[in-house]
């Protein structure tokens, strides 16, 4: 072996080393995103490519099935409709036993509060949009009708705090949650009066709000059933599918509604309807719908989702 292939032979073997320790990082690595990719692909299978919702017609579950037909990655999956209380029931189960779920949240709700790490899915898509607020409609003619009425419900406006109070703390004690409306009318006299100034009494007007069965929905309408029968209306809330809400403002069947998820989860009950009714803007900001799921999901998009094979 001449001199020169003898002092190569150190750099050669070094090189080689070098090139096999490079190979098997390379190939660790490769595992890694393997990994992680089958992960991500099995939260489909573990869900069973399902999504928990709750009532049929709802914003959140028509946004939901638009959903699904937008985002190609969801091809093969599909939605349970069944109710609030069904769904939440199944949450509590997966919580309980750190399971995965997939579910259709929204804030303002007691969720929230019992749950604090669950989180939303982004949505790159903006199907599901951003905040939004909830609007108050009433029935054309009502302003000439009912004046003091529609004065009041036009001065009505809260926050999603607000909101929330009356939720929790209706799922803490297990009280109705009108109840507990009715208490937080009482306690707070500031931002009632906002609402009722320069609204005269009447005797016994009768006045029909229309609303949805849900929590939050119970919360307001409860509170302003309080506050316009403390100023002499006999107020009736009748609790409807969403759709019927908007047909019933519409068709001058229920005198008002605050109730509107606007400007998207109600974006098509409200096209259909928008001019028929008389829009009063919002009375409460901040609420937002998406997919949700606890917080130790590794998942962060709709878009890291599969679609099932």
């Amino acid at each position: 072996m001449n001199f020169s292939l003898k002092k190569a032979l150190p750099a050669i073997a070094i090189t080689g080393a070098m090139f096999l320790v490079a190979c098997s990082g390379n190939d660790a690595n490769d595992e890694q995103n393997d990994e992680a990719t089958n992960e991500t692909e099995n939260v489909g299978e573990m869900v069973d490519y399902t999504i928990t919702g709750i009532e049929p017609g709802a914003g959140i579950s028509v946004t939901t099935e638009k959903a699904l037909e937008e985002y190609e990655n969801l091809a093969g999956w599909s939605v349970e409709l069944s109710s609030t209380a069904a769904m939440m029931a199944e949450l509590d189960k997966a919580m309980e036993n750190e399971e995965p779920i997939i579910i259709t949240g929204w804030n303002p709700h007691w969720m929230f509060a019992k749950y604090p790490d669950m989180k939303y899915l982004e949505d790159p898509q903006n199907i599901y949009g951003g905040e939004e607020g909830i609007n108050t409609l009433a029935r054309i003619g009502l302003e000439e009708d009912m004046p003091e009425a529609y004065k009041l419900i036009d001065q009505f406006e809260w926050n999603v705090e607000d909101m929330e109070d009356i939720m929790y703390e209706a799922q803490d004690t297990g009280e109705e949650v009108e109840d507990v409306a009715k208490r937080w009318v009482e306690e707070n006299e500031d931002k009632v009066a906002a609402w009722t100034e320069g609204v005269e009494e009447v005797d016994g007007v009768e006045f029909e709000l229309v609303s949805t069965p849900w929590d939050s929905e119970r919360a307001s309408s409860g509170v302003l059933k309080e506050v316009m029968e403390q100023k002499g209306f006999n107020v009736t809330v009748t609790p409807v599918d969403v759709a019927i809400v908007f047909e019933s403002v519409a068709n001058g069947d229920a005198d008002a509604t605050i109730a509107a998820w606007l400007p998207l989860t109600h974006k098509d009950f409200y096209e259909k309807h928008q001019d028929d009714m008389v829009d009063l803007g919002p009375n409460l900001m901040g609420t937002k719908i998406g997919l949700t799921v606890p917080a130790y999901m590794d998942i962060d998009s709709i878009e890291d989702l599969q679609p099932k094979n």
